[in-house]
C-alpha cells in the first residue's frame, strides 16, 4: 500500500505541473492572439491605404483627362477664333474697298483682294474645322468586380513551413486586363497570383514592339508595373511569371498593348535652361535673356511619323528663333543646331536656314511675323525632318538619315514668345514631302 501511495503522489505532482503548464499555455495564447490581431489590423490598414492611394491615382487620371479635353477644346476655339477674325477683317476691308468711287483706285486693289479672298476660301475647310476634336463624355469604366470578389474571398493562408504549396513552383500569374492601360508611349500591366500558389516575387517581360524577343523589365513583389519610353504606334506583348524558393513557374497568358499613334507632349521645365519662362500649362514659352536658350518637349520619339506646330505670339526686333529636334543632352545655352546633338531651322522676318553642327545650309526666302505658324514634320520611318511656314513647305527636306531618340526643341530669346500645339494630325499629301 505504501508503494502505491508513493506512485500516486508522484503522478499527482506530474498532473499539478501539467495543469500549471496548461495555464501558462492559455496565457501565451492570449498574448499571441493580441500580437496576431495587431498584425491583422496592420494588414487591413495597409490594404485600405492601397485602396485609398489607388482611388487618388484614378481620380488624378480623371482630372488629367478632363484637363486634356478642356485644353484641346480651348486650342480649337483659339484656332477658330483666329481664323474668324482674319476672315471678318478681310470681309470688312473688302466692303470698304468696294465703296471706293474711284475706279482706278478700286482696280489697283481688286486683283490682290481677289487673290486673298480666294486663298482664304480655299483653305477654309482645312483651317476651320467645324466639328469637335474631343467628346465631352469620359470613356472610362471602373471595373471593380475582380477586386470585390477577391476581397469577399479574403481568407488566411497557412504560414507554416509545412504549407502544401511551399515546395511547389508557383502556377502562372493571372493578368487583369481591365487594370492594364496605355498612355502615350507608356504601358501599365497588372496581374494577380494564382490562388493555389505560394509566391515570393514576379518577373515581367516585354517584347520589342515588333514581335521580337522578350526582355525583363521588372523583378519584385509588386503586382502592377508601368513601363515608360516605348515606341509610339507599336504593339507590345507582355508576360509574367512567378517564382519562389522552389523555382520559377510558367508564364502567364500574353497581353497585347498598343501605344498611341500620335503623341501629345508639353514643354519640359525639368530639362530646360533656367532663363526660359513658362505659361499656359507649359505650352507657351519666352525667355528672360537676350541670348538664345533651348527648351525641349517632355516626350522623345524614336519611331513613327510626328507633326507639331508652333505659333509666333510675339516677335520684336527681328530675332531668329530656331525650331527642330534634339538629343536629351543637347546644349541649352546657345542656338538650337549649333552642336552635334540638335537639328533645326532658324528663321527671321525675311528668310530661313537649316543648321546642324553649326553648319548653315539651304537658305530659303520667306520669314515670320506675329501669327505665323511653324510646322515640324519628323518622319522616322523615312528618317527625315521637314519644316513648314504657314502650311507651305520651307525649303527642301532639311535633314535625312536621322536615327535614335529625338525630342521636340526650340531656341529663342526675350524678343520672342511662342505657343506649341502637339498631337496634331499629319499634313495632307504626306507622300509628296
Amino acid at each position: 500500500m505504501s508503494q502505491a501511495l508513493t506512485s500516486l503522489t508522484e503522478k499527482a505532482k506530474q498532473a499539478k505541473y501539467f495543469l500549471g503548464s496548461l495555464k501558462k499555455t492559455c496565457e501565451t495564447i492570449n498574448e499571441c492572439a493580441i500580437d496576431f490581431e495587431a498584425s491583422l489590423v496592420a494588414k487591413f490598414d495597409e490594404m485600405i491605404t492601397i485602396i485609398q492611394r489607388r482611388k487618388e491615382d484614378l481620380l488624378l487620371q480623371v482630372t488629367r483627362e478632363k484637363e486634356f479635353k478642356i485644353k484641346m477644346v480651348k486650342n480649337h476655339m483659339n484656332q477658330c477664333s483666329a481664323k474668324l477674325r482674319q476672315t471678318t477683317g478681310l470681309l470688312e476691308f473688302c466692303i470698304e474697298v468696294m465703296k471706293e468711287p474711284d475706279a482706278a483706285a478700286f482696280l489697283l486693289f481688286s486683283s490682290t483682294l481677289n487673290q486673298r479672298v480666294g486663298n482664304i476660301e480655299a483653305s477654309w475647310d482645312k483651317e476651320m474645322i467645324l466639328h469637335g476634336r474631343v467628346t465631352p463624355e469620359f470613356d472610362l469604366t471602373l471595373d471593380s468586380d475582380s477586386t470585390i470578389t477577391a476581397l469577399s474571398l479574403l481568407n488566411f493562408k497557412e504560414m507554416k513551413d509545412g504549407h502544401k504549396y511551399r515546395n511547389q513552383v508557383p502556377d502562372s500569374p493571372i493578368v487583369i486586363p481591365e487594370e492594364c492601360s496605355v498612355e502615350n508611349n507608356s504601358v501599365t500591366i497588372a496581374w494577380q497570383p494564382h490562388p493555389s500558389s505560394w509566391v515570393e516575387g514576379y518577373v515581367l517581360e516585354i517584347d520589342d514592339g515588333k514581335s521580337g524577343e522578350f526582355r525583363e523589365v521588372y523583378c519584385g513583389k509588386e503586382t502592377i508595373c508601368t513601363v515608360d519610353g516605348l515606341h509610339f504606334d507599336s504593339t507590345y506583348n507582355a508576360r509574367i511569371k512567378a517564382y519562389n524558393h522552389a523555382g520559377e513557374g510558367d508564364y502567364s497568358e500574353t497581353i497585347c498593348l498598343q501605344t498611341a499613334e500620335v503623341a501629345w507632349f508639353q514643354l519640359d521645365p525639368r530639362t530646360t535652361h533656367a532663363d526660359i519662362i513658362f505659361s499656359n500649362d507649359n505650352m507657351t514659352v519666352t525667355c528672360s535673356s537676350y541670348d538664345d536658350r533651348v527648351v525641349m518637349g517632355n516626350v522623345g520619339f524614336s519611331k513613327g511619323v510626328h507633326y507639331w506646330e508652333i505659333t509666333i505670339d510675339r516677335y520684336d526686333n527681328h530675332p531668329d528663333p530656331a525650331f527642330g529636334v534634339a538629343r536629351y543632352d543637347t546644349t541649352k545655352e546657345m542656338m538650337l543646331g549649333k552642336d552635334d546633338k540638335s537639328w533645326s531651322m532658324y528663321i527671321d522676318n525675311n528668310r530661313s536656314w537649316f543648321i546642324h553642327k553649326n553648319v548653315h545650309a539651304d537658305r530659303a526666302e520667306g520669314g515670320i511675323c506675329v501669327g505665323s505658324v511653324i510646322g515640324v514634320l519628323l518622319d522616322l520611318n523615312r528618317r527625315t525632318l521637314t519644316f513648314f511656314v504657314n502650311d507651305q513647305r520651307q525649303g527642301p527636306i532639311a535633314f535625312k538619315d536621322l536615327q535614335g531618340v529625338f525630342f521636340p526643341a526650340i531656341s529663342l530669346n526675350r524678343n520672342v514668345q511662342v505657343t506649341v500645339h502637339s498631337g496634331l494630325e499629319l499634313p495632307p499629301d504626306l507622300d509628296t514631302y
